[in-house]
């Protein structure tokens, strides 16, 4: 599938899993020029981008999303070496212990919404007040100041499972769920599109080594309809679907990409 993306990509959690495949599905539509965050090293990302596309651009920003003047200061960077931000993914996350509330202390508690929910809001608020500055691309009625996509969860839907009580990442992404529809509203009139992402349970390396190890993730990937996990490349399509032009009038919209887990 083809949509012919054009402009500028700023992606947190970039070096590895929905992020890094993200930025490779974003290249493959078009996408030329990057900035790429993450607390660590996105080197293979890099390296695999500028492999398959020379022509390519790509800022490298080592970002903590818990600490609001490296978020803005991160944007500034961007616009000064691109000019705009078109495709923002806030992507960085963290999964936070697998504990019901009466196990879960508070720092533990607290740590997660300041990644997972905090810092999306402060990355977006951000990138609001960069593409209020701009122009749409183009004159098109499909056309935008700038798109935005959250990363939430199906777990951002419906309660974790009993063999995953992932109650502080559970709040969170549901968290950020609301966060997307109420500035979805407040800025879709301003030419702003915002949409979450709600992934059900991807094969990162993470998972499928803990899933060789007999761990309750097998227990869990029979649970899906179509019996498998998904691939990172899936989820990466689903993000440049949700920037690219195909979905113009998706707006606020939670995008369910989970093998069908949520409707049992």
């Amino acid at each position: 599938m083809a949509f012919a993306l054009k402009g500028v990509a700023y992606i947190t959690g970039a070096g590895s899993g929905i992020g890094q495949y993200a930025a490779y599905s974003l290249a493959r539509q078009g996408v030329r020029s990057f900035a790429l965050l993450d607390r660590n090293p996105v080197t293979k990302t890099v390296t695999e981008l500028k492999k398959a596309y020379p022509d390519i651009s790509i800022k490298e920003i080592e970002l903590d999303v818990a600490n609001e003047a490296a978020i803005n200061d991160s944007v500034d960077q961007t616009v000064k070496e691109f000019g705009r931000i078109d495709y923002a993914l806030n992507n960085a996350g963290i999964g936070g212990a697998l504990k019901t509330t009466d196990q879960i202390d508070m720092d533990d508690f607290q740590r997660v919404l300041a990644v997972n929910t905090t810092g999306v809001w402060l990355c977006q608020r951000a990138q609001i007040r960069q593409m209020l500055k701009q122009e749409k691309r183009t004159d098109s009625y499909r056309s935008y100041r700038g798109s935005i996509v959250n990363t939430a969860s199906m777990y951002g839907l419906i309660g974790p499972t009993l063999n995953v009580p992932s109650t502080a990442y559970a709040t969170s992404k549901h968290a950020v769920v609301g966060l997307t529809k109420a500035d979805a509203i407040a800025f879709a009139p301003r030419g702003i599109k915002i949409n979450a992402l709600c992934p059900g349970y991807v094969a990162t390396p993470l998972v499928i080594s803990s899933m060789s190890a007999g761990s309750v993730m097998e227990d869990e990937r029979v649970k899906v309809p179509i019996q498998r996990l998904a691939e990172m490349e899936e989820i990466g399509d689903c993000v440049a679907w949700l920037h690219s032009d195909a979905s113009s009038y998706v707006v606020g919209a939670s995008t369910v990409a989970d093998g069908g887990f949520t409707i049992q």
